[in-house]
């Protein structure tokens, strides 16, 4: 494995502590350049993690409380006029900071939820006719309670669509939780973490997973699992070509993150899940009859033909 990605993995669990497969899977979606949703119950540390990947890489972070009367102006920015100089100038949203914690982001308005869809595809925001570049890297970690509904706005397609991942958290076991505690006690905080590198080597290793080869039939063995939710008549929304690329890129940061050059079919049924469940929409009759959505994904998943290494 590279050893900036495994010291940046170590120091990372050092303080989120119980849950290395949450870590990886958002460490693959910043390699690859993507954002993650934590989708969770209260207190089980969302907020922890992002802080925590923050500090570790020497990030500018910015943490966005969203409520309902934030306005998409917080978020991206917006002209303030100059009385000294008689010109407007560009005041800078939250969203200027290269890991952005939206916490709580189903609390806020659809009008303002919609204001992070071009920072988050394109990496730039734009306010009053100017593109204002983000910073690089730019990431947004986006938490949300499934359990709450009173005064929530639920995300759309086309903002889930913007997601790499969909991802929860859980309780911790008792030993970890313990630890959990013990470190709290000793002033082990986010607040004390020591950066382990830098967000120019994350801009390198990003560059460095677009170059992780991935032969044809894994491509098509790919293409066809994006397919078979098209054609599963339980959906009425299957996955999206931006899907497609989705999976195809964190399958490459997976096999980075294992120390390889190349993808395997192991790599994309490993993120598959996480990358493909929360694009997918199903039929009402479906939701009526109780099944499991992520049964039918994982059944569709089998159903691809694995190609020979």
């Amino acid at each position: 494995m590279n050893n900036r990605v495994e010291k940046l993995r170590e120091n990372i669990n050092k303080y989120f502590v119980g849950k290395n497969d949450v870590v990886d899977n958002v460490l693959i979606c910043m390699l690859a350049g993507g954002h993650v949703l934590l989708e969770d119950v209260p207190g089980v540390g969302k907020t922890v993690l992002a802080k925590t990947i923050a500090k570790s890489m020497d990030a500018g972070f910015s943490r966005i409380q969203f409520t309902p009367d934030t306005l998409p102006g917080d978020i991206v920015g917006m002209s303030i006029y100059d009385m000294k100089t008689g010109e407007f100038r560009y005041r800078e949203g939250a969203v200027m900071a290269q890991l952005i914690l939206a916490d709580e982001i189903n609390r806020t308005s659809p009008k303002t939820q919609a204001s992070l869809l071009e920072a988050m595809a394109e990496g730039q925001v734009t306010v009053d006719g100017n593109v204002y570049k983000l910073p690089d890297p730019f990431m947004v970690i986006a938490t949300q309670n499934p359990i709450e509904f009173l005064g929530t706005y639920p995300l759309p397609e086309a903002q889930m669509d913007r997601f790499m991942m969909r991802l929860t958290v859980g309780y911790p076991d008792e030993a970890n939780e313990t630890l959990m505690v013990r470190n709290i006690i000793n002033g082990d905080t986010p607040e004390t973490i020591a950066p382990v590198c830098t967000t120019a080597d994350v801009c390198e290793m990003r560059a460095e997973v677009t170059k992780v080869n991935i032969k044809d039939s894994v491509l098509h063995y790919i293409r066809e699992i994006v397919d078979l939710t098209r054609k599963e008549s339980r959906y009425v929304l299957g996955a999206s070509p931006r899907a497609t690329i989705a999976l195809t890129k964190a399958a490459q940061a997976k096999a980075y993150l294992e120390g390889r050059d190349f993808v395997k079919p192991d790599d994309v049924k490993a993120v598959a899940g996480n990358v493909l469940s929360h694009r997918l929409v199903l039929t009402s009759e479906t939701k009526i009859s109780g099944e499991n959505p992520d049964t039918i994904l994982r059944s569709l998943i089998i159903k691809a033909k694995v190609p020979m290494e």
